[in-house]
């Protein structure tokens, strides 16, 4: 194998474990309220409660609230459904890269750019709506740990460019 088709297939492996990570977090948005009392479940079994009680009446506070808006303003969780559609369209931009990573870098930059932009949104929005500041560091790290494929993949496309990756689509494999 070539050293530009190792790199190619490099570039396409870091952007599907990218893409399926979009699609796993958009899809649990959808089912909130199961999910969340799923969650509780397990945490409760495996005896988090005695461990991490801040954890445990953080989610159940969190539980709480969905039941409440679930049960009489259901209309509220038509936002999340949106946000958890958002990341299944943001994922399926990254076919473009994956088809032709030299000519759709900018779906790649775009993508560092969103995820820079998680920081700011939870450290001003999260005190905004009452989110504990421990919390605001687990949403903060979907930003951080999202831009490190984005970052590689970035570096690996400018690495095939220079390779003079032509003007038209690279070919996708088969099958």
């Amino acid at each position: 194998m070539s050293d530009r088709a190792a790199l190619l297939r490099g570039i396409r492996a870091w952007l599907a474990f990218f893409v399926v990570s979009l699609v796993l977090s958009g899809a649990t948005a959808f089912p909130l309220v199961h999910e969340l009392h799923w969650t509780e479940d397990l945490l409760k079994a495996l005896s988090v409660p005695d461990h991490l009680p801040v954890l445990m009446d953080w989610i159940e506070r969190v539980s709480r609230g969905l039941d409440t808006a679930d049960a009489n303003y259901p209309f509220l969780l038509y936002g999340t459904d949106w946000l958890a559609f958002a990341h299944l369209v943001i994922a399926v931009a990254f076919y473009g890269p994956y088809r032709d990573p030299v000519r759709n870098i900018w779906v790649v930059e775009f993508g560092m750019i969103a995820c820079a932009g998680i920081v700011p949104l939870a450290l001003i929005c999260g005190p905004i709506r009452g989110i504990p500041f421990w919390w605001t560091v687990v949403d903060m790290s979907f930003g951080i740990f999202g831009v490190i494929p984005l970052y590689v993949v970035r570096k690996k496309i400018k690495r095939l460019e220079a390779f003079g990756a032509g003007p038209g689509p690279v070919p996708a494999p088969a099958g």
